[in-house]
């Protein structure tokens, strides 16, 4: 067997990262009109969204009782995703759920107090985790990264990292939210228990997440592994690690085009942050909801979007 070209591998490592190693592309321009039209026409369709999905969900009875709770958990999920969806504190939501309650479906009369204690039921939580996995889907190219969760604007999550205020996801190429992790957990540890949740083709990875093991991992789930390579790796290794490395050895440019779709993954984050703002949840289930409410409607935005393209 002839050796591998390690010392020749880590030399090239460094010159990936080079700015002059890439074209750059022209930014795509926006018409305005169209714009602010598809605006006014995502509001309707988030709010029907709220409503259908909700209704169809299945509710969680505790402890095996079925008892009638004094608030309809169902109520409670669609006040949480208006919020979340429409930028409202729960004092201003007490007011628009007057107008919007008969669209939504929701009869009681909720409160601030109300609507801000419905993020930490676990109902609500159970309402939004089927709604998560029941409106997505996968083009089977999928991305991931960790993000922090600011909970400050003072807050830089780089220099500042918090357990429990850190998220990692794994997203296909249409920035469509696959599977995520808010615990707070090291993003590589988290990736281990994510890779379970998804199917693809493909995954793609930055060197925080060069790890021998995930590497396998994905592989044998059938998914072809991209995760950048660290200046100090070895070639040596088991099938998939060593078949990686030297696809990337021997065609960087090919290897780096499919390896660069991982872009997706930072601009789901850069656009979840831009668009929703801190987390302004501090229990652990209310954050979670927080969160969950969140990508639901992230993934609804971005499935909406593209199902107008293929018309």
């Amino acid at each position: 067997m002839s050796k591998l070209p390690n010392a020749e591998f880590r030399a090239m490592v460094p010159l990936l990262r080079e700015k002059e190693f890439y074209e750059a592309e022209e930014p795509r321009a926006i018409f305005w009109p169209e714009y602010n039209l598809s605006q006014i026409e995502d509001a309707q369709e988030t709010l029907e969204f709220i409503r259908n999905t909700v209704d169809e969900a299945e509710l969680l009875f505790l402890n095996g009782k079925a008892g009638k709770p004094l608030t309809d958990p169902k109520s409670l999920a669609k006040s949480v995703l208006v919020c979340e969806a429409l930028g409202f504190t729960e004092r201003g939501a007490q007011g628009w759920m007057r107008i919007l309650g008969p669209f939504l479906g929701i009869y009681e009369n909720l409160d601030d107090r109300t609507i801000g204690d419905a993020y930490d039921k676990v109902e609500v939580l159970h309402i939004l985790n089927q709604i998560f996995e029941k409106n997505k889907d996968s083009d089977g190219k999928l991305s991931g990264d960790g993000t922090g969760l600011e909970t400050s604007r003072k807050q830089n999550y780089e220099k500042d990292k918090k357990a429990g205020d850190y998220m990692t996801s794994i997203v296909d190429s249409r920035e469509i939210v696959q599977a995520f992790d808010a615990s707070g957990e090291q993003e590589c540890k988290a990736m281990h228990k994510l890779i379970e949740e998804v199917y693809g083709d493909s995954l793609r990875l930055d060197a925080g997440f060069n790890d021998r093991e995930l590497v396998r991992k994905i592989a044998e789930k059938g998914m072809t592994p991209y995760v950048f390579p660290k200046k100090n790796n070895n070639l040596n290794g088991h099938f998939a690690w060593k078949s990686m490395y030297l696809s990337l050895f021997y065609d960087v440019m090919t290897w780096l085009t499919e390896y660069h779709v991982r872009s997706h993954s930072e601009s789901f984050h850069s656009s979840f942050k831009t668009r929703y703002g801190l987390i302004t949840k501090r229990r652990v289930t209310s954050k979670l909801s927080q969160i969950t409410a969140r990508i639901i409607l992230h993934n609804r935005r971005r499935l909406s979007y593209f199902s107008r393209l293929e018309k």
